[in-house]
């Protein structure tokens, strides 16, 4: 009867196999592994409402995603849109960069907006569009598909490497610790200082890349044209 538990686990896989929604299928999974562990709906109740409130990153998570619904249903990337498209010499693999080092910043002093999910999709990926149609250029979907990754990857870079800058992160405790019982004893505020010009690298170089990589995938999606809008004052003069 014990490993009647693991049919949560089962319900997980087939449910991914059949491309069920997400949520639905860990809901499930969980509901099935509380029956058969004796838990019953009281049980699995109070353990996922004692997980809820301990978990305070769970509850910052669903606000975030709640405000970001909220936002984009009233304009959030019409507005991004626009204000990128008054920007003259913007291109997407500029504004991703400069995302990556605000974002560097931010995590330097444990700052989080939402991530992927609460910033990149709703705000910088709109922007990085914005600065496409200032172009005059039709937003082509597999250049579209490639900024999309290179945002995320721009945002798992500096987030990395930037928040072991804040003392007392999860990121730093868990190098002191894992290293202690070795014998190596880690000051955290040595640690912050050793990690500045390592992040700095990681972000300068992969902003680098993605500023070079979009030039070369404007260049194959627009031909010859740099897709970056020219000064009115060119435009006349041509």
């Amino acid at each position: 009867m014990e490993y009647l538990v693991l049919l949560g686990i089962a319900v997980v896989i087939v449910g991914f196999a059949l491309r069920l929604d997400s949520i639905l299928i860990v809901f499930l999974a969980a509901i099935v592994t509380a029956l058969l562990g004796n838990l019953g709906i009281d049980g699995f109740l109070t353990t996922l409402g004692e997980s809820f409130v301990s978990n305070r990153s769970v509850a910052l998570f669903i606000i975030i995603l709640l405000v970001t619904g909220t936002l984009e249903r009233n304009g959030l990337k019409q507005a991004a849109a626009e204000l990128i498209g008054k920007a003259k010499g913007a291109t997407p693999g500029i504004i991703i960069a400069l995302y990556g080092v605000m974002r560097l910043v931010f995590a330097a002093f444990n700052v989080s907006f939402g991530g992927v999910a609460g910033f990149v999709r709703p705000i910088i990926m709109p922007m990085a569009v914005g600065a496409i149609e200032a172009t005059g250029h039709k937003p082509d979907e597999d250049y579209v598909e490639q900024l999309k990754g290179m945002a995320s990857g721009m945002e798992n870079v500096a987030w990395f490497f930037g928040q072991v800058l804040f003392v007392g992160t999860s990121g730093a405790i868990l190098v002191k610790t894992t290293l202690a019982p070795l014998g190596y004893d880690v000051d955290l505020l040595q640690l912050a200082i050793i990690e500045i010009p390592v992040a700095l690298i990681a972000v300068g170089v992969t902003a680098a890349y993605y500023i070079i990589k979009d030039a070369r995938l404007r260049r194959k999606f627009y031909g010859g044209e740099s897709g970056v809008r020219k000064p009115d004052s060119v435009k006349e003069g041509e």
